[in-house]
């Protein structure tokens, strides 16, 4: 019994302290509630029926504060500071000048990271967009005009070439198949050479499913595995891209001398390689088509193509920091590598269908005489008559090691 006396006394000391403080709340309650009434009296809000005022942040709907605020004449030109004074919570001028590219503060230093304090890139037109963001500017570019348009050329390129070959099939009567007396590539020669048609392919392939996939893989394969194989061949791409781009320079380096213009050349063109007459027309060790592939396939958007993909892979000191760097280069890129892809499939069809005995060349370097009289005339001339030797390494036709040079004899 003496505990639920306990008990009993217990419960009406609590009741007695709660009543207390329900009385003294009500004082503190009326008096926080007059300034709230006050501020809503002010910006033309008050709470909703039944709802009982509250210290503190409230939450509004902004056009119901202030709303002829709009009417001021300076309204739209008002900064965050003094449309929080007429309308509080509304940071329409802050976000304005983050859309418009405005760039706040940032405590990280600019030489690592120039664009902490920039949400929004600033407002720019590339050739192709709009006047708009630089990020919006260079999705509206590369889907609008580099995708389709690129994609585009690299079928006609291989419509053209099929078409081609229908109609004319493999040139030449040759097929290279004599005693191989003339060393047309060294091994340096073809060393250099298969190692950048390797990183070329590689590129290429996983350029293209990076760029056009979508259209023709995702369908098939799914998003997770597409997703796989594209995450992979990105890796792959940023791996060959620095391989291709050494080989590329020394490729180049190794064939400049013999791919400088010259008269013959004009005659060669004026007959359009014989296409027009049926009959080969004389030319040194690369025609006028090939040269124009080194310089135009090859020379130009290659070392465009190396040198914004360092860009973009963050491998040249000062560039690529910045979204709009990058944005630049990559469109640079697309336009370089989609147009060296397109003549680089026309030097990949001749030198394998399109020319017969052409892959024998520069499978082994050699050629027979046949072959070299029938293609290239005048460098066979220049050959038998001493002007270059027949034999420019120390490995004969067979692989093995020669210690004397082989001569051609005129026929």
């Amino acid at each position: 019994m003496r505990c639920i006396s306990l008990l009993a006394a217990g419960a009406l000391a609590l009741g007695l302290l709660g009543g207390g403080a329900r009385a003294q709340s009500g004082p503190q309650a009326a008096a926080s509630g007059a300034p709230a009434a006050a501020a809503g009296a002010r910006t033309g809000f008050s709470p909703g029926p039944g709802s009982a005022a509250m210290p503190g942040i409230q939450s509004a709907n902004i056009f119901q504060i202030a709303p002829d605020a709009a009417t001021d004449p300076n309204y739209a030109r008002q900064t965050n500071g003094e449309r929080a004074r007429v309308q509080p919570g509304n940071n329409a001028p802050m976000w304005r000048a983050v859309g418009g590219g405005a760039t706040g503060y940032s405590s990280l230093p600019k030489s690592e990271a120039p664009e902490a304090g920039n949400l929004i890139q600033p407002m720019v037109q590339y050739p192709g967009s709009r006047f708009t963001s630089a990020g919006e500017a260079w999705r509206q570019v590369r889907n609008n005009w580099l995708i389709p348009y690129g994609g585009a050329l690299l079928l006609i390129a291989l419509v053209a070439l099929a078409l081609f070959f229908m109609a004319k099939g493999g040139l030449g009567a040759s097929r290279n198949d004599g005693p191989r007396k003339i060393e047309r590539f060294t091994p340096f020669e073809r060393a250099a050479h298969w190692t950048n048609a390797t990183a070329f392919v590689l590129l290429a392939l996983s350029g293209i499913v990076m760029a056009f996939g979508k259209f023709f893989l995702y369908p098939v394969l799914g998003l997770h595995l597409f997703g796989w194989l594209t995450y992979a061949l990105k890796n792959i791409h940023n791996f060959a891209g620095p391989v291709f781009a050494v080989s590329l320079v020394v490729v180049l380096i190794t064939f400049l001398k013999d791919n400088i213009a010259s008269i013959w050349d004009l005659r060669w063109l004026l007959n359009g390689g014989g296409m027009l007459g049926g009959k080969q027309v004389p030319s040194h060790r690369f025609n006028p088509a090939e040269k124009g592939m080194y310089w135009w396939g090859m020379f130009f958007p290659g070392l465009i193509a190396v040198g914004s993909g360092l860009v973009l892979d963050k491998l040249i000191p000062g560039l690529g920091e910045t979204r709009g760097e990058m944005q630049i280069s990559h469109m640079i890129h697309l336009v370089a590598a989609v147009i060296m892809m397109s003549m680089l499939l026309g030097h990949i069809y001749m030198g394998t269908v399109g020319v017969r005995g052409a892959y024998k060349a520069m499978r082994h370097g050699w050629v027979d005489e046949a072959w070299a009289r029938e293609h290239h005339a005048l460098w066979y001339d220049d050959i038998v008559a001493g002007n270059i030797p027949a034999q420019r390494s120390a490995t004969g036709p067979d692989g093995q090691s020669s210690a004397t040079p082989r001569t051609v004899r005129p026929a």
